[in-house]
């Protein structure tokens, strides 16, 4: 008996060494892999960001995409390891001819000559147990340049998949990595007579108070000296980041420079004939004038939960503290991918969450576990007049104020994630805990209207009154967009809440059919809802 525990054990340290290896091999880095993989378990190096497995019957040719992708995948690249199947398998190269084999070696050289590598063999026995060697090709990420292969093609990876960038993904991309300035690009625009003079004042004049510069420095200078143009024979020619800044029309320059609006009844959207959009709007203008303008349209739209107070009043709260929605828009727009010119930042909000998102992924070296400690501006000159314009501190601490004032209203830290929908993109959600909430509206309306009224109503014509409750009034198409419900049928609804004693239908009657009309609860309910308090009890 004590024989057969013995074994239990050892097979079990064996079984617990073996995890902790497959554990360990994660929490590897590329450098690690290449240094230790004659020691690795070969089928347990998955294949993920950090490493290619390719058999040895692959084309130099095609090797050279994989060349492109580690050299462009931040932060460390990765290691190829030639002579391993897709599932792990060693193949090994022992039945390839040495001709072939040394052109796999020379694949980077011959088809992606700005990566930075090293190779070996490595000795090791194969999948059927006989000695054979595999190939470990070891590719460096270049922080300076976007690397392509010979045929002018870039490649990145994305996760486990590779991705051939496009020219606007490209360009982005070198002027990330230093290899061109976007933003001090010069623009096809009349100056000044295509630029707002107000707009250009406001800024000249903050930053001659804030760096105490002479009177005697004209606005051309300004502007060249915060390097958003360069006096050139006497006259000042503007740059990307200046008509973005300052222009009359933007988009002439970058077409995408705009917002898309979206508010969605529920919480997923929906296309064709459940389309559930029920506001949409474009928001344009230059970058300021676009962040002031979204500013004004959210803040109409965040919803005000009612909350019974200390004094037996009912108060409003937000569903998102405006502090962090501001800061993630300000965000989308300064630090968003201007190379990618036609892609323009959508603002979705949902029942549930307000979702942010702007073209262009993270820049090199920033993933959403790093964010809150991670500075690299993706436009600097933009963000640096966007200091002088009041807009951004230039602290790197925007991202933590979000996650701050989402968890200082008992809301969970914001979502920070990379897509890839039509071209790389980052979207920020904010999520409203609205499961919670609406337990707060409906109590309130249950209490408004008291007990015996309240259990009269249908869950639909609750839903009408927390509606109004929230919003003041409702009309018939909002009714139908909120209740997925015919125009018709929904204007017997609001109706019978009038017949009811529960709504007032105020209209003109002078006019047959009142475009304007709308629905409000009566006086005496109405009344029980007060505006947000300062007081500690709201």
């Amino acid at each position: 008996m004590a024989k057969i525990e013995k074994v239990s054990d050892e097979r079990q340290l064996s079984f617990d060494i073996e995890s902790l290896m497959k554990k360990s091999i994660r929490l590897l880095t590329a450098d690690e892999i290449y240094e230790k993989i004659a020691s690795l378990s070969i089928v347990d190096v998955k294949e993920d960001r950090r490493v290619e497995r390719k058999p040895a019957g692959i084309s130099a040719r095609s090797l050279g995409e994989y060349f492109s992708i580690f050299a462009n995948t931040s932060p460390d690249g990765g290691v190829l390891l030639i002579g391993v199947e897709d599932d792990g398998l060693i193949s090994g190269c022992a039945k390839s001819d040495q001709k072939h084999l040394n052109e796999l070696e020379r694949a980077g050289d011959t088809f992606c000559p700005d990566a930075r590598y090293e190779c070996k063999t490595v000795r090791l026995n194969n999948s059927s147990g006989n000695e054979d060697s595999i190939l470990a090709v070891r590719i460096y990420y270049r922080p300076d340049r976007v690397v392509e292969t010979t045929d002018g093609h870039a490649w990145i990876r994305r996760g486990e998949s590779k991705k051939k960038l496009t020219d606007e993904e490209k360009h982005d991309l070198r002027n990330i990595k230093g290899q061109l300035d976007l933003e001090r690009e010069p623009v096809a625009l009349s100056y000044p007579e295509d630029f707002k003079a107000s707009l250009i004042a406001q800024f000249v004049a903050n930053v001659r108070a804030a760096r105490n510069l002479p009177e005697t420095l004209q606005t051309d200078e300004i502007l060249e000296l915060r390097r958003l143009g360069k006096i050139v024979n006497g006259f000042f020619k503007p740059n990307l980041a200046c008509a973005l800044l300052f222009a009359k029309d933007p988009e002439l320059v970058v077409p995408g420079c705009r917002i898309r609006f979206f508010r969605f009844d529920g919480t997923v959207e929906k296309t064709g004939e459940h389309y559930n959009a029920i506001k949409s709007e474009w928001i344009e203008g230059t970058v300021p004038e676009i962040i002031l303008n979204c500013e004004r349209i959210v803040d109409g739209q965040v919803r005000e939960f009612s909350k019974l107070g200390k004094d037996n009043h009912f108060y409003s709260t937000p569903e998102y503290p405006k502090a962090a929605w501001y800061e993630a828009v300000v965000n989308a727009c300064v630090h968003r991918s201007y190379a990618l010119k036609n892609m323009n930042i959508f603002v979705k909000m949902f029942d549930d969450r307000l979702v942010i998102e702007s073209p262009g992924g993270f820049p090199p070296y920033v993933t959403p576990d790093n964010i809150y400690d991670m500075h690299q501006p993706r436009n600097p000159h933009l963000m640096d007049a966007m200091f002088y314009l009041k807009f951004v501190l230039c602290a790197h601490e925007g991202t933590r104020r979000i996650r701050d004032y989402m968890q200082s209203s008992g809301l969970p830290a914001p979502v920070f994630q990379q897509k890839d929908i039509g071209g790389a993109l980052v979207q920020v959600i904010l999520k409203n805990d609205v499961e919670h909430r609406k337990l707060f509206v409906d109590t309130d309306a249950f209490t408004i209207l008291g007990e015996t009224l309240s259990k009269q109503l249908s869950e639909m014509e609750r839903r009408i009154v927390n509606f109004i409750a929230e919003n003041r009034t409702i009309n018939v198409t909002q009714t139908s967009n909120l209740t997925n419900r015919r125009w018709q049928y929904c204007k017997k609804i609001l109706t019978s809440l009038v017949d009811r004693g529960v709504l007032d239908y105020v209209h003109n009657s002078n006019v047959e059919r009142d475009s304007f009309q709308y629905y409000v609860l009566k006086k005496k309910f109405s009344d029980k809802i007060k505006p947000p308090s300062t007081s500690a009890d709201s």
